[in-house]
This record gives structure tokens, C-alpha cells and sequence, in this order.
């Protein structure tokens, strides 16, 4: 990300005191404490408190390429679909900032649960993706078809917004124009439609003890092929747990698997 655009609250003052001034009663003698797990344009903290439940706030520069607005309208819709999710508790827009305030979800993510056992890890990633492709999405409102994507895709290109040093290391040293036209040449002539989070790396699905216990970052979900969820529940898991468990993945979530749209997709995200 552009350093002009980290969206931290300024180190010389608590996030706790640039937060939305309705808020700053209610989350009084609540911790905040920065996260770095995962992958988001935003900023997330932690908020914890003896005796209180635990939440997360989000914070992000207000603007059109900003995704908490579209975030908040995913919880609410997953959330009427019975989707597991972080319950949206407030939406604000203060000091040129867009915030949301979420529940917790309980248990951990997937990428941070103790190791030991990466046949779980993979098992509840597949069986949870599976379960999300498989809700009718006839009325979902998100659309995130190719046309859509890859024209956000131009427009992150162009506002500067796309990190080159942050590319895969086979596409390291490659320009982000060079990159875009690699996109436009390899698009798919057709489209597996399923209801997609959008961005099913392993830090974004959690976990306890019994199982799956919902999907966090939603801001990316809609309507779109579903190895859009693959590709990066796929690569994640080559990073997490390492190459060997790629394949016990994508037999795990089952059905025909195209090498090629995994690898497409993989690409599509550079931008993202």
C-alpha cells in the first residue's frame, strides 16, 4: 500500500480517541490493540476489556476505492442469509475516515491455529467454502463477475494502489501495466458463478474446537466463479502449511478443478 495511504490512526494519538465521537463513551476502558494477521487495507484493532466482549474496529481513509462501506452491506446480507460472520454493531464516517465496529467471532483463524494438525486446517477450509458456494445467491445484490473485477482492477492500477513489491515472487520486477494486460489476455471465456467471499485466505476463515465458526473480511464477497475462492484458499494454504497440502485440499472441496482459472485468478488478486 502506498504510504500515503496507510489508513493508521497518527501514532501520536490513540486510535481509542480518533474513533467516532458516539463511540468513545461506550468503548471506554476498552484495550485496543493494532492486528497485523492477514492481508486488509484497513486498519483492525482489537478492542478487549475485563468482563466486556471482545471486539474489532476498522478504520480506513474515506474515498472510492475504500471497502468498509462495502463490507458493512455484505454483513448485513450474510448475515439475513445465516452466513456465520462478525455481526456489524456501527458504521461511521469521522475525520475523513470510514470505521466500522464488529463482534467477535469466536475461535481463531485458520492460519494462526496451533500447528500439528494440517489436516483439519485443510478439511474445515474446504468443507467451509463448499458450504458458502452452495447458498442460493439468485438475490445476491454483490456482483463480482470478471467485467466488474477486472475493471476495479484498472481503477486500483491507475489510482496508484497496487503494490509491485508485494507481487508473487514469479511476477516480482514485472510492472503493474505489463501485469494488467496479462489479465486482459488471459480471461476466462466463461464464468462458474457461486456466491464467493472473494478473499478465502486461511486468516480470513475461523475456527474452534468443533469446527468451521464463521467468515471474517467480507468486503470482497459476491457474486463471482468460484475459483476466485480457490486460487486463494489454495495459495494460502501453500504458504501456511506448504505445497503438499494444496492437493488434499482442492480433492477435499471435490468437483472438476481448473488448474488454469486457479492460476488466473492468483494473478487477478495482485491487484487486490
Amino acid at each position: 500500500m502506498p504510504q500515503d495511504r496507510i489508513p493508521s490512526p497518527s501514532a501520536a494519538v490513540p486510535a481509542s480517541a480518533q474513533a467516532p465521537r458516539a463511540w468513545q463513551a461506550p468503548l471506554a476502558g476498552y484495550r485496543w490493540d493494532r492486528q497485523t494477521i492477514g492481508c486488509s487495507g484497513a486498519a483492525v484493532y482489537r478492542l478487549s476489556a475485563p468482563g466486556r466482549p471482545t471486539l474489532f474496529a476498522k478504520t480506513d481513509l474515506a474515498g472510492p476505492m475504500c471497502e468498509l462501506p462495502d463490507e458493512a452491506a455484505r454483513l448485513r446480507w450474510f448475515a439475513a442469509k445465516g452466513i456465520a460472520c462478525p455481526e456489524l454493531l456501527a458504521q461511521a464516517r469521522a475525520d475523513g475516515h470510514e470505521w466500522l465496529l464488529l463482534g467477535a467471532v469466536p475461535g481463531r483463524d485458520l492460519a494462526s491455529v496451533p500447528p500439528g494438525d494440517p489436516q483439519r486446517v485443510v478439511r474445515i477450509a474446504a468443507d467451509a467454502l463448499r458450504a458458502l458456494h452452495r447458498v442460493d445467491a439468485v438475490d445476491c445484490p454483490f456482483d463480482h463477475r470478471l467485467e466488474q473485477r477486472i475493471a476495479r482492477a484498472g481503477e486500483r492500477l491507475r489510482a496508484g494502489l497496487v503494490d509491485e513489491d508485494d507481487f508473487d515472487e514469479e511476477r516480482l520486477g514485472q510492472g503493474g501495466a505489463a501485469l494488467f494486460e496479462q489479465v486482459r489476455a488471459r480471461r476466462p471465456r466463461d464464468e462458474d458463478l457461486v456466491l464467493t467471499h472473494g478473499d478465502a485466505c486461511l486468516p480470513n476463515l475461523m475456527a474452534d474446537a468443533a469446527g468451521f465458526t464463521g467468515f471474517v473480511d467480507c468486503g470482497r464477497a459476491g457474486l463471482a466463479d468460484r475459483h476466485q475462492d480457490l486460487a486463494l484458499a489454495a495459495w494460502s494454504i501453500r504458504h501456511n502449511l506448504g505445497e503438499a497440502w494444496v492437493a488434499p485440499f482442492l480433492a477435499r472441496y471435490g468437483g472438476a478443478i481448473d488448474t488454469e482459472r486457479l492460476a488466473f485468478y492468483r494473478l487477478l488478486d495482485e491487484f487486490f
